[in-house]
């Protein structure tokens, strides 16, 4: 098997749509000898900010010269952007091998009647065989849904678990109100270890410290009022963290001011652990640390901006971003979003703010919300919303319509932020 007849085979297994629960998950990693309890794991759950927190924990320990494997969804550029250690892909020799063997283990699987694993859960398997070839250090995970029944949950060799920011996402599937949404996420948390998390609402925060209490976990808070003296711009932010003066990111968006907080606590934590980090590691990582699509500047004349908010939470942080950052300028939105998602909630957060939206229909994927439904809803906010054909159409639109001095912000499903940036980019990735 190639790389190609990899990628169709993967292809082909997303008709099995995702499952929850983790019985398939252990059958399939049982048959590939337990790659993940070779591993040590930064396990990370939230609604908002895992993937950012991710980036920089990940970022910092690779500058400190560990070996770090990181696994993300999704992606946006590339398909093998999911499976990184220390920023590199994995290579499309290793994919292809460790498909063709874990191929082998789901035909034995299903000719003995067992269900046939997930495009998800397959992935996770491809990405603890290769991280265990390559030796890592650590492999920082994010969860895909949720975190009690998510495919990744299988690991049990967590170094810490970090919850980033919780709040109503995946109403039905991760539970009906946020304290049942917090017991989910909170199924990451293993006996004995140290959990880190972000400042929750109550309900949130009393299921954490209740789990937490249950099995015997130290549990740290990244506190807001331990972030001082903040200085906000859309290419460059510094602020105080506890001891540390000026510590500075490259992200934007008022959020990521936490986001890097709770991964400064993280990473003091697993200093404890007896993994040396120096303050020069660490500020020089949280520096150099990149996350395309969240609050992402692609061009700056006019300036445009590409950002994930799919979410009445990520949503309400957008519209904070936009109003810190550029209150006195014209905006325009591109905006494509998931049918299964709040976007109503996102509207109502955003829509008003906008001198002009243009919608689209998110490409490839069965749960995209139409352009034109998009659009209706739209107007119940603001009158002029227009539904493009296609991603390329609504940026060369949003680019003819706007002044050097405006801002465009393409947001919504990550699925789409990749075509976009290509386009405005010209093709390069």
């Amino acid at each position: 098997m190639d790389y190609t007849e990899a990628r169709v085979y993967l292809e082909n297994v997303t008709k099995y749509g995702s499952v929850l629960g983790l019985e398939n998950m252990k059958e399939l990693l049982n048959r590939l000898s337990n790659p993940q309890d070779d591993l040590k794991f930064i396990h990370i759950a939230g609604t908002n900010g895992k993937g950012s927190v991710l980036a920089y924990v990940s970022t910092v320990l690779t500058e400190a010269g560990y070996c770090v494997g990181r696994y993300i969804s999704p992606t946006l550029f590339s398909y093998r952007e999911r499976i990184q250690v220390n920023g590199e892909y994995i290579e499309k020799e290793s994919l292809a091998r460790w498909v063709s063997e874990i191929r082998t283990v789901i035909e034995e699987m299903t000719k003995e009647g067992k269900a046939h694993p997930t495009v998800f859960e397959i992935e996770t398997a491809l990405s603890f065989l290769y991280f265990k070839e390559k030796k890592c250090d650590f492999v920082v995970l994010e969860t895909g849904m949720g975190g009690l029944l998510d495919a990744t949950n299988v690991v049990k060799t967590t170094a810490v678990e970090i919850i980033a920011s919780i709040s109503l996402d995946h109403l039905g599937v991760l539970g009906n109100n946020l304290r049942e949404i917090a017991q989910n996420k909170a199924g990451i948390i293993k006996p004995e270890t140290i959990v880190i998390t972000a400042e929750q609402e109550e309900e949130a925060m009393e299921v954490l410290t209740s789990v937490c209490e249950e099995k015997k976990c130290s549990l740290y808070v990244a506190e807001k009022k331990e972030v001082r003296n903040i200085h906000y711009g859309y290419d460059r932010q510094t602020f105080d963290y506890k001891q540390y003066q000026k510590l500075e990111i490259s992200l934007a968006g008022s959020y990521q001011i936490f986001n890097a907080a709770l991964a400064v606590e993280a990473l003091e934590k697993i200093q404890m652990l007896g993994y040396p980090i120096s303050e020069e590691q660490l500020r020089r990582g949280l520096k150099k640390t990149t996350w395309k699509g969240r609050f992402t500047v692609l061009q700056k004349k006019p300036i445009f901006v590409i950002d994930g908010a799919h979410n009445r939470d990520a949503a309400k942080v957008l519209r904070q971003s936009i109003d810190l950052y550029f209150a006195d300028r014209k905006i325009f939105y591109i905006m494509g979003m998931f049918k299964d998602k709040e976007y109503e909630a996102v509207l109502r957060q955003t829509a008003d703010r906008a001198e002009y939206i243009f919608t689209i229909e998110t490409p490839n994927n069965v749960r995209a919300l139409p352009a034109e439904e998009l659009a209706q809803a739209a107007k119940k906010y603001n009158a002029n919303v227009e539904a493009a054909d296609t991603i390329e159409e609504a940026v060369k639109k949003a680019l003819a319509m706007a002044d050097e001095k405006d801002v465009i912000i393409a947001f919504g499903s990550l699925s789409f932020l990749g075509e976009v940036t290509k386009t405005v980019e010209g093709g390069k990735e």
